[in-house]
């Protein structure tokens, strides 16, 4: 079995890396680049997970694909992923996985568009709160999620590198990806005020999708919300939309939302 533990080797650096070569960077993307990262990574409902597939050699071959995944108030990522799939296997024999969030979807010029790679280990969860953000991000996944043979993974990220086009390039520890505690609170409450939001106020949410996000069609849904913004889906399109002051708590959550509303209102 291949070591699942172990410190990362320290960050390559570029000549076009930030620290090295400011005058690269646009001011947008140096004004909250960890800011830039936490937006990417849960505006985003897929990626592509890299692992160490096992081979007959013994030497493990890099192995890629597309996964459905749901970011955790903590940025750990959170996975469903079948037994038989080849990812599985190769988290039992290496935990050490990477996924890949690309934000260039739609843009003439892909490479000059953000992505983020996302470094960390994967383990087995049996936490229901996680279940159940996974599910409201992806409804669909309801129908095969009580399989005995489906189970869901919590990804432990340890650092990420953002790709936000030419010259924009750096590597984040966790440290500065999600410098204070996620609000417990809030993430205990979370389900709640999802719920609230889709059975009483689904006209809100449709001014936040129209009139903030610029968005077209209706039945929008509430999918999440964490201290930084709230998350949308529709069919199978998503969004998010930032808070203008972060929260912690449901009650300042019902705040933010009610202010939402009337700007989306006025707008």
């Amino acid at each position: 079995m291949l070591a699942q533990t172990g410190r990362l080797p320290p960050p390559t650096r570029s000549a076009i890396d930030k620290r090295a070569n400011a005058a690269f960077f646009a001011p947008d993307m140096t004004a909250d680049m960890p800011r830039a990262v936490r937006n990417l990574l849960r505006g985003l409902d897929r990626a592509s997970l890299a692992s160490a597939l096992p081979a007959a050699d013994g030497a493990p071959w890099p192995y890629a694909s597309l996964v459905l995944v749901a970011v955790d108030h903590d940025l750990a990522p959170i996975l469903l992923l079948s037994d038989l799939a080849e990812h599985t296997r190769a988290i039992a024999a290496d935990s050490r996985v990477s996924l890949l969030f690309d934000g260039t979807a739609g843009l003439d010029q892909p490479l000059s568009g953000p992505r983020v790679s996302l470094l960390g280990h994967a383990a087995r969860s049996d936490d229901r709160r996680l279940k159940r953000r996974f599910l409201a991000h992806h409804p669909d996944a309801e129908m095969y999620a009580s399989f005995n043979d489906f189970n869901f993974y919590r990804m432990a990220p340890q650092r990420a590198h953002l790709v936000g086009g030419f010259g924009k390039i750096r590597w984040l520890t966790t440290a500065e990806l999600l410098p204070e505690p996620p609000p417990a609170a809030l993430a205990e409450s979370e389900a709640d005020v999802v719920a609230h939001m889709n059975a009483d106020h689904a006209d809100a949410l449709q001014l936040y999708a129209g009139k903030l996000l610029g968005l077209p069609g209706g039945d929008w849904r509430m999918t999440g919300i964490d201290a930084e913004g709230l998350d949308l889906r529709r069919a199978g399109q998503v969004a998010r939309l930032a808070f203008e002051a972060s929260i912690g708590t449901a009650a300042e959550a019902r705040k933010a939302l009610i202010a939402l509303a009337a700007k989306a209102r006025a707008a």
